[in-house]
């Protein structure tokens, strides 16, 4: 498979993320990773990240490391709390990484952070938001 085949293939997993330009990097079953840069799509009229944002960012991701980590099995959110713990504005690039707590066969829990990455000499995170996702396996259809 080519890599514009491939780059297709993850932007059609969450069509909704791919809108504003986010990219999914790493896709596993103890990690899902991507970033994307703040820009006026995904803006509040302030010109900072807009927390449905986080929160959509945060539950695609969950939920993809899920449905692998499920063995491809239909997954469905039944909790999602958001902290943001610093705002990020126009321009900023961010980065977000999910990962399993627990991987339960009814209830699977997930962590998402998201720092965001200030380009300066010595590049350092900030973490905006820490997310907790609760998943439910095998929901039928």
């Amino acid at each position: 498979m080519d890599e514009s085949s491939f780059s297709d293939k993850k932007a059609s997993l969450d069509a909704p993320l791919h809108v504003f330009g986010f990219e999914l990097q790493d896709l596993s079953p103890t990690k899902v990773t991507g970033r994307f840069q703040v820009t006026q799509k995904c803006c509040q009229p302030f010109k900072v990240l807009h927390g449905g944002v986080s929160a959509l960012i945060a539950e695609a991701l969950a939920s993809i490391g899920a449905h692998i980590a499920s063995g491809y099995q239909r997954v469905a959110g039944i909790h999602l709390s958001i902290n943001h713990l610093k705002r990020a504005e126009l321009g900023d690039l961010i980065s977000a990484e999910a990962t399993p707590v627990s991987l339960g066969k009814t209830i699977q829990v997930g962590i998402v952070e998201c720092p965001l990455v200030i380009q300066l000499p010595n590049e350092y995170l900030i973490w905006i938001y820490l997310h907790i996702h609760i998943l439910l396996p095998n929901v039928p259809l």
